[in-house]
């Protein structure tokens, strides 16, 4: 089974642990049954010197225990990933890894499971679904981890990804884990500070919905997340500064960094290159690439 996953952006601003947005690169994650007991990992692109071949890799422990969900026996594996997303730099690669290995290890076994199920059994190794939801499903996606009779459920719904929205990713030669990026928010927030994210949050999806860019440039700032972050992330303030000097409607952290985002609808090439000499003037050789949304998400081909 060959499966082709989204990278993804996560939060947008405010919407800390909630909000996810898919974006036009990929990983491929290609699963051979073998007999049981053997196991062969390969690896191409990113990542290429520190993801490990054997039983600790993270794609193949979500593979064992999508057989043992669907009650299957367990066998051997040939996982060949192609890596395409930068690893550790806050667009998702570990989401996508797990979503696809998550549906290539479904699909051999006979897609037992739902992509709820999928989506439940993926947010709960990877710990929260802003990523995998939309690597799982595409565009933008709204998510929450709700009670309910069995224990808890994990809420999404999908919203069509933004027509005529560009992304300008600014990747800093640099790997921000998000462990340590989680290490600097507090345990507590201010009570004003939580309803700004409110406020802002519930009209970031309205933006979306309506495709409003003149509301989405006036509600992605962040106060949940964002400022705590600035310390790990050289010039960060200075290039969302030159984003908007250049014509940008939004500039975010993705993730947990140390990726930062711009969105813009014209002149990427001059907001690309304002972010690229922002960073440089603190240091921090940076890579610019232009994305799309992904209006799809795992796609098995």
């Amino acid at each position: 089974m060959r499966v082709k996953v989204p990278a993804t952006t996560a939060n947008l601003g405010p919407g800390f642990d909630t909000l996810g947005m898919a974006l036009e690169l990929y990983n491929i994650v290609e699963l051979t049954a073998l007999p049981q007991g053997e196991l062969v990992v390969e690896i191409e692109g990113e990542g290429i010197s520190n993801i490990p071949r054997d039983d600790s890799n993270i794609v193949i422990k979500i593979i064992r225990q999508v057989y043992a969900k669907a009650k299957m026996q367990p066998c051997g594996f040939k996982l060949k990933l192609i890596n395409h997303i930068p690893v550790a730099r806050g667009l998702g690669s570990s989401a996508a890894a797990l979503v696809g290995g998550a549906v290539a290890a479904n699909e051999l076994c006979g897609n037992v499971l739902t992509d709820q199920e999928v989506l439940e059994l993926v947010t709960t190794f990877e710990g929260h679904p802003d990523n995998v939801a939309p690597a799982l499903f595409g565009g933008v996606v709204v998510s929450a981890e709700v009670q309910n009779a069995q224990g808890s459920e994990v809420v999404s719904r999908k919203i069509p990804p933004p027509y005529g929205l560009k992304a300008l990713v600014a990747i800093p030669d640099f790997h921000l884990a998000t462990k340590k990026a989680r290490s600097v928010l507090p345990r507590q927030v201010p009570f004003e500070d939580a309803l700004f994210n409110l406020s802002r949050v519930s009209m970031v999806i309205m933006a979306f919905v309506h495709n409003d860019w003149e509301l989405l440039g006036k509600v992605m700032d962040d106060r949940l997340h964002q400022p705590y972050r600035e310390e790990l992330i050289p010039g960060m303030k200075d290039v969302f500064a030159a984003a908007y000097d250049a014509g940008a409607i939004a500039a975010v952290l993705s993730g947990a960094g140390p990726t930062l985002i711009a969105f813009a609808r014209e002149n990427t090439e001059d907001i690309a290159r304002a972010m690229k000499e922002a960073f440089e003037r603190h240091g921090v050789k940076a890579t610019i690439q232009e994305l799309k949304p992904s209006p799809v998400g795992a796609k098995v081909f």
